[in-house]
């Protein structure tokens, strides 16, 4: 290693001082996964309250993603023109006024409930992300940043659902909802002064070029940085392959390897778990060294090794070998968007919440189509059919993900000097 190199690994804090230095961001960041998470764990009296079918109040799923996509690409500009904390905090506030609603009765209040938290999520996380990697400007730890705020939204939708039990069986499924809105209300103070700065290694200087762009200006600015649209497409690519199993997994397993509900149970914390493990630990080593060429090598092998995984899954002749495939497949998925996430942040520095707004909008197009796509194959030729579908979407992350070249040679010594 050159003593570059050293240099800037040096400048890596340590996890402690990193997470608190971000902490408003992390909170908000688990928080926002929680409405959703109620919804699906609680389908079933959810529809009842509705006076609904299950599949009918479960689709309204999609909602979110409509308005997620629209809201992402809509008001990507304003997150570089506005404090982010500041775009945070009102996302927070939409949230909490979207679980309020979701707890009153019909199917109308219920679409409310997604539409609203679908475009609250579509301004949170890129904000949340935005504001993270600022606090720490261009130096490495602006990549890990980023990448712990969504470690934390993993960590929640691992963990979500069990937490979420226990206090439902005291107030109900619309207690959750409205401990939901209290917290979401409550923590918006934290995050308008953490928006404001004040960090060692803040950037007010691109923070303010960022502002002065124009909304069109912000997209051309964007475009015009080497390697943003291919590292949009691997996120788009890399969640609707692997959105579009996990849709489907739990029938998968039942009728392939007769495993039931209860033990699905084990499976499902077995993706979540290496896929939060998955994003940790790749976060803090692909910030390690500031390497471009590495990040990018470590994405490609992930997405390949992704691409295997998923027959590997869907071809798996016994249990533990599907266990251990979808383990693989998850934690590959994890490295990849956590590579994502840090060539986005430390290319995209004056453009940065435009870029990763854009990107939580291509994840959530990519969910919704790969979703429809693995639907449809399923049902058209069977399982191996959904397989291909999916292996089409990780193929497109695949494709563009080797098509990114190295931006600067000689990044590391601009930032050492």
């Amino acid at each position: 290693m050159s003593e570059a190199e050293l240099d800037t690994t040096e400048k890596l804090p340590s996890e402690r001082k990193i997470i608190t230095e971000i902490w408003p961001a992390l909170l908000a960041s688990a928080l926002g996964l929680l409405p959703f998470t109620v919804l699906s764990t609680f389908l079933v009296p959810i529809a009842d309250w509705a006076g609904a079918g299950y599949a009918e109040v479960g689709s309204l799923r999609g909602l979110a993603g409509v308005g997620a996509v629209l809201a992402g690409v809509g008001l990507a500009p304003l997150i570089g023109r506005i404090t982010p904390g500041k775009i945070a905090a009102a996302a927070l506030g939409l949230m909490g006024i979207a679980a309020v609603l979701g707890t009153f009765s019909g199917m109308a209040a219920l679409a409310a409930f997604c539409l609203a938290t679908g475009v609250a999520n579509a301004l949170l996380y890129p904000a949340l992300s935005t504001a993270a990697a600022d606090h720490f400007g261009t130096t490495p730890a602006a990549g890990r940043a980023a990448t712990l705020v969504m470690t934390a939204q993993t960590l929640a939708s691992t963990v979500g659902a069990p937490l979420l039990v226990l206090p439902a069986m005291f107030w109900g499924w619309q207690g959750n909802l409205i401990a939901i809105a209290i917290a979401s209300i409550a923590l918006i103070p934290a995050l308008l002064r953490y928006g404001q700065g004040g960090g060692a290694t803040s950037v007010p200087e691109t923070s303010k070029t960022a502002a002065r762009l124009g909304y069109v200006a912000a997209f051309r600015n964007l475009a015009a940085i080497p390697g943003a649209r291919a590292l949009l497409l691997v996120s788009f690519g890399r969640a609707g392959a692997l959105m579009g199993h996990l849709a489907f997994l739990a029938p998968l397993y039942a009728d392939k390897l007769q495993l039931s509900p209860s033990w699905f149970a084990f499976v499902w914390a077995t993706s979540g778990g290496a896929f939060f493990l998955g994003h940790l630990l790749a976060g803090r080593m692909l910030n390690a060294e500031d390497s471009e060429r590495r990040t990018r090598a470590v994405m490609a092998l992930c997405l390949g090794t992704a691409l295997l995984a998923l027959f590997w899954v869907y071809l798996a002749p016994v249990l533990p070998l599907a266990l251990a495939g979808t383990a693989v497949l998850s934690a590959s998925h994890a490295v990849a968007s956590a590579a994502v996430m840090t060539l986005l942040v430390g290319r995209c520095t004056q453009v940065r919440g435009t870029a990763l707004s854009l990107n939580a909008a291509g994840m959530s197009l990519g969910l919704f189509l790969g979703t429809a796509a693995s639907g449809a194959a399923l049902a058209a030729s069977g399982y191996l059919a959904a397989a291909v579908a999916l292996g089409g979407f990780t193929l497109i992350a695949l494709v563009a993900a080797l098509s990114l070249r190295t931006t600067t040679s000689n990044k590391k010594l601009e930032r050492s000097s």
